[in-house]
């Protein structure tokens, strides 16, 4: 008798949690959906995904204009690679192989990728990886260009479709440095786009307080 009691009372708890999670417009439904809602996306959500891909970062939004090609989706890769081709020339690097590139059309300012683990013994030349720069919040989000073993270990260099040269500690303010890249400093890979510019939706908040130059929708340099 006390467990039929002690079942109808979870039965009907879970009836009335439940309408007040779905059901319920009034103020106070609305204000525990979205504590729900942000309780299972932080601490149920973002840890499964992370375990599932291996990435502390599984869903990444993008905060900058280096690999902006123009017209983002709809760009049209053979005119962005001959507009381009003279910084890929050097690397051996020819519009057959980028045709190859994962995301070989780049992607925007606010656009959500899909983020996974990044092996640095599978990782190769046109993958795009997340790595701590050292001197920002955020991941960098950059293509690798070139692979070296220095001591047994991978080296990797990076540089952004949308930039003319990669970044060194002389010719950006936060010091970054793309050319040694090591295993330690890898975030994840950067496997398909979620969704363009639905990031926004947080950046939004954020661009008063960037430099100007990087304010505003993305062009191509």
């Amino acid at each position: 008798m006390n467990l039929k009691k002690a079942g109808e009372k979870i039965k009907s708890g879970f009836k009335k949690f439940w309408f007040i999670l779905w059901k319920d417009d009034s103020l106070k439904g609305w204000i525990f959906s979205l504590i729900f809602l942000f309780v299972f996306i932080k601490f149920i959500f973002f840890p499964f995904l992370s375990f599932a891909t291996g990435s502390s970062l599984p869903l990444a939004i993008v905060e900058s204009c280096s690999m902006y090609h123009e017209g983002n989706v709809f760009s049209n890769f053979d005119d962005w690679f001959t507009r381009h081709e003279t910084k890929y020339f050097p690397l051996n690097i020819t519009k057959e192989s980028f045709e190859k590139f994962t995301l070989r059309k780049g992607f925007d300012k606010g656009d959500i990728l899909f983020i996974i683990k990044a092996d640095p013994e599978t990782l190769k030349v046109g993958d795009i990886i997340l790595f701590d720069s050292g001197s920002k919040e955020t991941p960098v989000i950059h293509r690798i260009i070139e692979i070296k073993e220095e001591n047994g270990e991978k080296i990797f260099t990076t540089i952004g479709d949308n930039n003319a040269k990669m970044l060194t500690p002389d010719n950006n303010p936060a010091g970054i440095d793309e050319r040694k890249i090591t295993a330690e400093q890898l975030v994840g890979k950067a496997a398909f786009r979620v969704v363009p510019w639905f990031g926004w939706i947080k950046l939004i908040f954020f661009e008063a307080s960037r430099q100007e130059s990087e304010r505003g929708f993305c062009k191509e340099n």
